[in-house]
């Protein structure tokens, strides 16, 4: 297996995704694969989908993919609204040709859990946080999936789990966005640790996780710009 950058979570955050790349290119990555909800956000869909579309990485859709192709635009969350408002018919069609989960040799990539893009791996939403899932819940999530290493996002937690029988599950962190209030299944808050942009690297048994200086800065001022002062505090600080 070659050195692959794992990276998930983007949301639009072009200035991260390019420090991330830059990173991860100078740390001997010949290879990399994308765990979904890439664009939806205050910051720069069309840029990145074009940066992302041009490079052709294994890549599968997210929560916020599904979300952008089903829901009708006057039912969209503000996030998505605004990503939908400034993606092309091409943009589109790509988002749609994306798989849901993708078996790339001894891995798997799944964005939340093989069956469902919406729940958390690693995390189980408890009250208004999340904590970490028992081993339990990871392997009841995981089911009967055999790969040696399952990748997944959503979170934006950077997290690696181990089974009993070896089997691996690990979550690369938010390249885009560290903190976020979410409403499903319930209201709850994720608060990172900072701003930094975040991946993982897998080569052979293997996975480092690794944090990224970016102009956080401008990311956040874009968000103020465009009336989400949510995001730019998350952008800023990492916190929501």
């Amino acid at each position: 297996m070659n050195r692959i950058a794992v990276l998930s979570d983007i949301h639009g955050n072009l200035p991260a995704l390019e420090a991330v790349v830059a990173d991860a290119e100078a740390r001997g990555c010949t290879r990399f694969v994308n765990l979904g909800d890439i664009l939806s956000g205050p910051l720069w869909p069309s840029e990145t989908a074009d940066y992302l579309i041009a490079r052709e990485w294994p890549t599968i859709a997210g929560n916020h993919e599904r979300q952008l192709l089903h829901i009708p635009p006057a039912r969209m969350n503000d996030s998505d609204a605004f990503t939908w408002s400034l993606l092309s018919e091409a943009q589109l069609r790509w988002l749609d040709a994306l798989p849901a989960t993708l078996a790339l040799e001894a891995l798997f990539l799944c964005h939340g859990t093989p069956g469902s893009d919406l729940e958390h791996f690693l995390e189980t939403v408890e009250q208004d946080r999340l904590r970490r899932a028992t081993e339990t819940e990871v392997a009841n999530r995981l089911g009967d999936r055999a790969e040696p290493l399952t990748l997944c996002g959503h979170s934006h937690i950077a997290g690696l789990s181990r089974l009993a029988d070896g089997r691996r599950i690990a979550n690369p962190g938010s390249v885009g966005l560290q903190g976020y209030h979410d409403d499903h299944p319930h209201p709850y808050v994720v608060e990172g640790e900072d701003a930094r942009a975040r991946y993982a690297i897998v080569e052979a048994t293997e996975i480092t996780f690794h944090a990224v200086e970016y102009d956080h800065a401008a990311a956040a001022e874009k968000a103020g710009r465009e009336g989400r002062d949510d995001w730019a505090r998350a952008l800023a600080t990492g916190k929501p």
